[in-house]
C-alpha cells in the first residue's frame, strides 16, 4: 500500500477500515542470509539499504523489545552536517542528503523539517574555532554561513545577548539542519524493509552467538537459535553487553543522555539552537514543546533514566542565553543509553571473528547519522568492503594513532 493524500481521504470517508499493518510481526525462520540485531533506526536502515540498494534478501531483523522503543525513540531528534573533521564530515553530510529524499524514498512522512541550527559563539576564541569548522564543512561541500548578533537578533530576538559571563558575539549557522520526528523514522523504515521482505522480528533477545571453527554461524535468542551467514550488530547503548557474549571487550562506555520536554507553547523558537559556553540544544516541536538536552550524566550506566544534576544543569545552560525558558514547566524527561567511543567517533566494522559485524559507538551522534550509517553498514556487510565515506571508522585506528578526536578531548569517553 502506498501513502498519498488521495489514500487519507479515501480513508476518511469510509471510516478508515482499509488501513492495514505498516510491516508483518514476523515469525523467525531457521537461518537467514544476514541477521542484523537491534531494530533501532541504524538497524532498519541496514536493511533496507541492504535489499534495496545490494539487492540481498533472506534478512532478519531481530529486536529484543519492540520497534521504536529504543535509542531512535529517545533523543532531541536533530540533524545536522555542520563538522570539522575529514573522518566525519563527508559521513554526516552524506547522511544529511539522505534525510533531504527520505520521505520520498520511503513513502513515509517523517516530518523531516529543515528549520536550521545555529551554534552561538561566546568568545574570540570560539569564533576562530567556528570560523575553522565552517570551511571545513564548506570544503565537504555542506553549507556554513558566519552570523553576526545582529543577524541572530532579527531571527531569536529573545537570545540574552548581552549576558555579563556569556555574550553572544555571533554564530555559526547550517540552514539545511533541522529535526526530524524520531519514531517516525524508525517506523518508515521498518515498513520500507517489510515490504522488500524483511523479516522484522520483536521481542527477541539474542542471549548469545554460535560459534563453529572460530566462525559466527549464528545466534541464540529468546525464540530460538537462528542460523546465518553474517551477523551484524547494532544495538547502540547494549553494544559492550552483547558483543561481550562473542567473548569481545570494545573501546566502548555506555552512559546515559537525558532529554527533556516543556509545556506547549506558542511559536517562538523557529530553528534549533546550541549553547557555546556549555552543553545546552534545544528546538520546538510540532506540538509546541520545547525539546533540549545536554550533557551525558558523567558515570557508566545501563539504566534509560538520569540524575538531577544533569537537569539543573541543562536548565542553567538554557537560562543563560533565554532566560524565558524559566517561565516554562517541565512537562516530562527520559534518557537514553549511548555508546561513548574513546575519541568520541564511531565503528562500522568487521570484526576479528569471520561473519560477525559491529557498528556502534556513536556518543551524541547516532540519530542523525541514521540513513548514512545504514547505507555504509549494508554497503560493508554486501561487500566485506568499508565505504568510501566510512573508511575512517575501524577498529584499528585506535591502535595506528588514527583517532577521530572531534572535541580534542583525548581517551576519556565521558567527555565527548
Amino acid at each position: 500500500m502506498r501513502y498519498s493524500g488521495f489514500k487519507v481521504i479515501r480513508e476518511a470517508l469510509h471510516g478508515h477500515r482499509g488501513w492495514g499493518p505498516a510491516w508483518r510481526d514476523a515469525a523467525p525462520a531457521s537461518d537467514y542470509d544476514y541477521v542484523i540485531i537491534g531494530g533501532g533506526g541504524h538497524g532498519l536502515a541496514t536493511a533496507y539499504y541492504l535489499a534495496k540498494e545490494f539487492g540481498e534478501s533472506r534478512i532478519a531483523v531481530l529486536e529484543k523489545g519492540w520497534i521504536g522503543g529504543g535509542n531512535v525513540g529517545r533523543n532531541t531528534t536533530i540533524i545536522r552536517s555542520n563538522y570539522e573533521r575529514d573522518g566525519n564530515e563527508p559521513f554526516y553530510e552524506f547522511s544529511l542528503k539522505l534525510w533531504e529524499g527520505l520521505e520520498q524514498e520511503l513513502n513515509y512522512n517523517a516530518m523531516v523539517s529543515q528549520r536550521g541550527i545555529l551554534n552561538l559563539i561566546h568568545s574570540d576564541a570560539q569564533r576562530d574555532a567556528f570560523v575553522r569548522r565552517g570551511n571545513a564543512m564548506r570544503l565537504h561541500g555542506a553549507d556554513a554561513e558566519l552570523m553576526s548578533t545582529e543577524q541572530i537578533l532579527a531571527k531569536y530576538p529573545f537570545l540574552n545577548v548581552d549576558n555579563a559571563r556569556f555574550p553572544i558575539k555571533g554564530g555559526l549557522a547550517q540552514h539545511r539542519g533541522g529535526t526530524v520526528r524520531h519514531d517516525a523514522v524508525a517506523w518508515g523504515y521498518a515498513r520500507a524493509a517489510d515490504a522488500r521482505g524483511v523479516d522484522i522480528i520483536q521481542n527477541c533477545e539474542v542471549t548469545g552467538f554460535r560459534m563453529e571453527n572460530g566462525r559466527c554461524t549464528g545466534v541464540e535468542t529468546t525464540r530460538g537459535t537462528i542460523g546465518a551467514k553474517k551477523v551484524a550488530a547494532c544495538v547502540a547503548g547494549s553494544s559492550s553487553r552483547l558483543m561481550e557474549k562473542a567473548g569481545m571487550r570494545l573501546p566502548i562506555e555506555s552512559h546515559v543522555l537525558q532529554a527533556f520536554v516543556s509545556e506547549g507553547l506558542k511559536p517562538v523558537l523557529p530553528g534549533v539552537i546550541t549553547f557555546g559556553a556549555g552543553h545546552f540544544y534545544c528546538s520546538q516541536s510540532d506540538k509546541g514543546g520545547l525539546v533540549f538536552g545536554g550533557d551525558i550524566d558523567g558515570y557508566n550506566s545501563y539504566a534509560q533514566r538520569g540524575n538531577l544534576p544533569v537537569v539543573e544543569d541543562v536548565c542553567e545552560g538554557g537560562m543563560a542565553i533565554f532566560p524565558m525558558l524559566g517561565r516554562a514547566r517541565l512537562l516530562r524527561m527520559w534518557g537514553g543509553v549511548v555508546d561513548m567511543s574513546m575519541d568520541g567517533s564511531p565503528i562500522i566494522d568487521r570484526t576479528h571473528i569471520d561473519g560477525l559485524y559491529f557498528n556502534g559507538g556513536w556518543c551524541y551522534g547516532g540519530f542523525k547519522a541514521t540513513p548514512a550509517s545504514g547505507f555504509a553498514y549494508a554497503h560493508l556487510l554486501a561487500t566485506d568492503r568499508p565505504h568510501e565515506i566510512a573508511t575512517a571508522y575501524r577498529f584499528d585506528r585506535f591502535q595506528k594513532g588514527l583517532m577521530i578526536d572531534e572535541k580534542g578531548m583525548g581517551n576519556q569517553p565521558n567527555l565527548h
